[in-house]
């Protein structure tokens, strides 16, 4: 089989610390190819951004995994063929990959191919671990903005305290808190306790101008 990885930078050097782009038919670009050229592969990683194709039928029948972390297939009404995955930044790494898929049998059959540990989840927003992530950095900024302690020093007791490889606010800076709060408020839309804090939202605000 032949693979096709549309990624940026950031998202290759993470893959190439793994054993995946050591299969010899995994082929990066940067950008999405079409018509006759997609005939090329038989499955895509769609890891960059996706937003600007609006034709999909060069890919039917052929198995694609996206980059999409708060939105999920049945919202974004894509072919069957298509799948879910994190890649952002850090997630590439993990020993594991979370895939939601509306035809899980042809989604293993690829990723069994290049030999990735995978787990199957519901097609919700955030999966489970970018979820618990943005979770736990809700809650360091309710921590922050109520004077309990300083950045630093929360994210010193939790990679003590929990031995976490990250802190909260480490995790925050290296995913972008654009993406931990986008997830956040679309998590908030059904349950009340994924809410911003108060100083998450007064961040983003700040940033906006």
């Amino acid at each position: 089989m032949k693979f096709l990885i549309v990624a940026n930078e950031q998202q290759q050097r993470e893959l190439e610390k793994s054993d995946i782009v050591e299969h010899e038919t995994f082929i990066f670009k940067n950008y999405l190819p079409q018509n006759s050229e997609s005939t090329d592969f038989d499955a895509f990683f769609i890891l960059s951004d996706f937003s600007s194709v609006n034709d999909f039928s060069f890919y039917e029948n052929k198995p694609v995994f996206i980059n999409e972390v708060i939105h999920t297939l049945s919202e974004l009404n894509l072919p069957s063929n298509f799948s879910r995955i994190n890649a952002w930044p850090g997630f590439l790494q993990r020993d594991t990959w979370e895939i939601a898929s509306n035809e899980p049998g042809k989604a293993q059959q690829v990723l069994n191919e290049l030999k990735l540990k995978i787990i199957f989840v519901k097609d919700e927003p955030g999966f489970v671990a970018a979820r618990v992530i943005s979770m736990i950095v809700n809650e360091a900024f309710y921590a922050l903005g109520e004077n309990v302690s300083s950045k630093e020093e929360i994210d010193l007791a939790m990679k003590l305290g929990t031995n976490y490889p990250q802190g909260p606010f480490e995790w925050a800076k290296k995913i972008g808190i654009e993406k931990i709060y986008s997830l956040l408020k679309k998590l908030s839309e059904k349950e009340e306790r994924y809410i911003p804090a108060p100083a998450l939202e007064k961040l983003i605000l700040e940033k906006g101008t």
